[in-house]
């Protein structure tokens, strides 16, 4: 198979940019992506615009990406509309991958922008509302809260403040990996200290604050077992990614050594299971596929960035792709093993619950991030001798578990 590069990549600074559009977002992240790849516009040949809310907020429900592409000067190619929930942004890393490996184009964009914070909290809540069954929301909330039944919450362990009902599912989540493998509330503490303290080392993160294990459990609740600083925040963002064959590579004016090889790219959509039923979720079937497309196995993986929408995320994504043991993501973290200095590294820049979650980047800010520890260039937060890197990203909610899943690995 021929080998495929990720050339160039950009990302803004993820937060709360009220003085940002979602055109500005664009342009920063592409921009920075090509002065990266040493590629000009006008060698792009095709784009993949990720965004999942701008239809919901602003009322652009079509041709997002052509508007946000022209408005910095690329034209005149096709540009493909992205949106696949939370994990569009490596949907459109994924879909780039596959035009390039088909011979059509030898320099494609991705892209991912997305503004989601605003002073109207109702309605910056009820832009998740469309990440499930419309037409199943209250059996399919009844279906998803029942995993939870095992651990009952204790009292005062729920926000009376307005949240996210995404958070109440990743709480049941929660609870269940609690009533299956004793997994602790300081566990999932352990992972948010940890992430905490990652982000305090990258210049791009909303939240650059470290925070202890018993900060993060005396944080106010949102529900149990969560607490504030387990939980991603509400994020405006961009990133991109320039995605190269070995001839497009050649035509660029940027060093080819630090080009980072696509080893491989899978996309999973979920599919009918019971809850405990594990070996069948999405993501676990996912990476038994990206393994064997990139003939490596789990303990290859040097670093990786996982899906954290809550701390309860990385345990149970850690798990699942095969870098600790099942049950063992809570002890993993609280032990260290996946710190910077650990066995396994995850989530290096922070975290979503650190670096922030503008849903239709998310993607490809763990790209971002992925490429430059593989090239030695992430800083105090380096992962010594990185060579194999993995970024796990999940969409929406059908049944008792993501809608979607993109994996991606990298390597030098």
């Amino acid at each position: 198979m021929e080998p495929i590069y990720i050339t160039g990549v950009g990302m803004t600074p993820f937060g709360r940019h009220p003085q940002w559009s979602v055109k500005d977002l664009t342009r920063q992240a592409v921009t920075t992506a090509l002065q990266d790849a040493g590629c000009s516009a006008r060698q792009l040949q095709a784009a993949y615009f990720s965004n999942a809310t701008q239809g919901h907020m602003e009322g652009q429900h079509m041709v997002r990406g052509q508007l946000a592409l022209r408005a910095m000067g690329v034209e005149g190619i096709p540009v493909v509309n992205v949106e696949n929930a939370c994990a569009s942004a490596s949907t459109a890393l994924h879909l780039a991958v596959q035009h390039v490996r088909s011979g059509a184009a030898d320099i494609v964009l991705a892209v991912g922008a997305e503004k989601m914070w605003s002073e109207d909290k109702a309605r910056m809540f009820a832009a998740f509302d469309g990440a499930w069954d419309v037409h199943d929301t209250e059996a399919g909330r009844a279906r998803l809260l029942a995993m939870g039944e095992g651990v009952m919450p204790p009292p005062g362990s729920q926000s009376p403040r307005p949240y996210s009902v995404f958070m109440d599912i990743y709480a049941a989540m929660g609870r269940l990996h609690m009533d299956i493998f004793g997994t602790t509330q300081q566990q999932f503490a352990a992972v948010a200290a940890k992430n905490h303290a990652h982000s305090v080392h990258n210049p791009l993160a909303q939240y650059r604050e470290a925070l202890s294990v018993q900060q993060v459990l005396a944080a106010p609740p949102i529900s149990y077992p969560l607490t504030l600083p387990m939980c991603s925040p509400v994020s405006d963002g961009a990133a991109a990614a320039i995605v190269c064959s070995a001839a497009g590579l050649k035509r660029l004016q940027g060093d080819a050594r630090r080009a980072v090889r696509v080893l491989a790219c899978v996309l999973q959509t979920g599919s009918e299971r019971e809850a405990m039923d594990l070996e069948n979720h999405l993501v676990r079937k996912a990476s038994h596929r990206l393994y064997e497309q990139a003939g490596v196995a789990p303990q290859d993986v040097g670093v990786a960035e996982v899906h954290d929408a809550t701390a309860i995320g990385e345990i149970l994504q850690s798990e699942l792709l095969g870098l600790v043991p099942p049950g063992q993501g809570g002890p993993a973290a609280e032990r260290g093993d996946t710190s910077l200095g650990g066995s396994i590294p995850i989530n290096p820049s922070g975290g979503l619950e650190s670096k922030g979650h503008p849903i239709g980047a998310t993607g490809l800010g763990q790209v971002f991030e992925l490429v430059a520890q593989l090239r030695d260039e992430a800083g105090a937060r380096q992962v010594p001798g990185a060579r194999i890197a993995l970024a796990e990203n999940g969409g929406g909610l059908a049944g008792v578990e993501e809608a979607v899943a993109c994996l991606t690995l990298l390597g030098r």
